[in-house]
């Protein structure tokens, strides 16, 4: 045993029983290398993350530059610094009018964390409404409104107010009221087990905010920068958000996320008190350069038309025997089995055969698809037949 395999077990806080323990040596385009020589092809992008995948020459090249000029130099929000600056113009150019400032953090939590703050400092509201079998992070704002209860009992009490709804289901906006300061939603539930929206639905929500003057969130962390086909899934939906969160593929594999609204709405984070959400990190200048070069790449090719035949050759391949159904649109699909047991030994086949795949919090029976969007079709076809193979052999 290796001693960083020790250290890995022994020092490292664990947060299963079953890690996969995979022992990293390196990681280009979609593969991942070990340290004893084998090779794996990364069909979850290290969960949704790495769409270019890894190390993207551009990405890699623009870390280079900026690590040769400077790291952290204050904390967020005082000092002008080009990265930042950059990327926030290339982000907001591709966003609504009405999105059109960027508050950068770390994480996806910590997006949606600020995005709750934003929305309560704004509407001077406290009530909020999630959804049943949503995930929004595991910091204690975000787990308030994940609606998975043996992720939030261990952890209560949480914030107060929030209020659970069914997803795709037009009877629970009533509860989106003149109280209610934000709802708080994924377009498509990711590890809820890759649920899309109905668009009229989505629509009847939009508007149900507008009337009661309650504001708009879409975690679109895992659904951002092209996954579903469109830079971003609202897009697709043709609703548009009042806070849009954003982290995952944003840095091309390095550390970032962020919120986007109005300048209307982020003015409230000046005063009573200034400086009222702060973070030293968020907007680190050398994942900003690595996010704004990874930015230009996907706008730079057709990603949004790649990620929709991604799609399509994954339908044409990945049906009947054992599978109920494929779930979600672009390259962010969930592989529904007939039970646990299936799923399980259908992802050890596909490890020992090289193939990384995964299964989301909430479903011990729905596999995660969600290559890198540079993946060859021809390449991706052999992998999903491999897959296919693998369930026929163990349904029978």
């Amino acid at each position: 045993m290796s001693n960083d395999l020790q250290s890995f077990y022994r020092h490292i806080a664990q947060t299963s029983d079953g890690p996969m323990g995979l022992e990293i040596d390196r990681a280009e385009e979609c593969f991942l290398y070990t340290t004893d020589g084998k090779r794996y092809v990364d069909l979850i992008s290290g969960i949704a993350v790495s769409s270019l995948g890894h190390r993207h020459p551009a990405v890699i090249d623009a870390i280079k530059k900026q690590v040769d000029k400077h790291l952290h130099v204050m904390v967020y929000g005082e000092f002008i610094q080009s990265p930042q600056s950059r990327l926030a113009k290339l982000l907001c150019d591709q966003l609504p009018e009405k999105l059109d400032r960027v508050y950068f953090v770390n994480s996806g939590t910590e997006a949606n964390e600020g995005a709750i703050k934003l929305a309560k400092k704004y509407t001077g509201r406290h009530k909020l409404v999630a959804f049943h079998n949503s995930y929004h992070g595991d910091t204690h704002g975000s787990l308030s409104v994940t609606g998975r209860n043996i992720y939030r009992d261990p952890y209560e009490p949480l914030l107060p107010g929030v209020h659970f709804i069914d997803f795709n289901d037009a009877a629970g906006l009533k509860e989106i009221d003149d109280s209610t300061a934000a709802v708080i939603m994924e377009p498509i539930q990711g590890e809820g087990g890759i649920i899309p929206a109905e668009k009229n639905w989505l629509k009847a929500i939009r508007k149900r905010c507008d009337e009661t003057g309650t504001l708009l969130i879409f975690d679109e962390i895992q659904t951002g920068f092209f996954r579903t086909g469109s830079l971003f899934a609202y897009q697709y939906y043709d609703v548009i958000p009042d806070i849009l969160c954003l982290a995952k593929a944003m840095g091309g594999g390095m550390p970032i996320g962020a919120f986007v609204s109005s300048s209307e709405i982020f003015e409230v984070f000046k005063y009573e008190p200034p400086l009222n959400h702060v973070t030293t990190f968020g907007g680190h200048p050398v994942s900003c350069a690595a996010a704004h070069a990874n930015l230009r790449v996907l706008l730079s090719q057709d990603f949004a038309e790649k990620a929709l035949a991604i799609e399509k050759t994954a339908r044409r391949i990945l049906k009947g025997h054992g599978i109920v159904e494929l779930r979600g649109r672009g390259a962010m699909l969930g592989l529904q089995l007939m039970n646990a047991d299936l799923t399980a030994k259908v992802v050890k086949d596909c490890f020992s055969k090289g193939i990384i795949l995964g299964w989301t919090l909430h479903s011990n029976s729905l596999i995660r698809i969600a290559p890198p969007l540079i993946i060859e079709l021809e390449h991706l076809q052999e992998i999903f037949q491999r897959i296919m193979e693998a369930v026929i052999k163990h349904v029978n």
